[in-house]
């Protein structure tokens, strides 16, 4: 195991219960040892996701003062 590896390790062990379990669950898929159920989409997110798209393509962005605040909203 590399020190790395084993200090994420040690600190997710200080992490509650089910934030472990979400580490464990992305480590296995990482690996390849868990394969990930695929997500349902409802037709809100799928317009959602086109109309992002389209606008990625213009090229219109989000500013990081946008993403800072939007962080910043939900404790990150």
């Amino acid at each position: 195991m590399t020190k790395l590896l084993d200090q994420a390790l040690e600190i997710a062990r200080s992490l509650p219960a089910d934030a472990q379990d979400d580490i464990a669950r992305i480590v296995l898929q990482l690996a390849g040892a868990e394969a990930a159920d695929p997500v349902i989409l409802s037709d809100d997110e799928r317009s959602a996701i086109a109309a992002s798209r389209k606008a990625a393509a213009r090229g219109e962005f989000a500013t990081e003062a946008q993403v800072r605040a939007t962080w910043a909203k939900h404790g990150l």
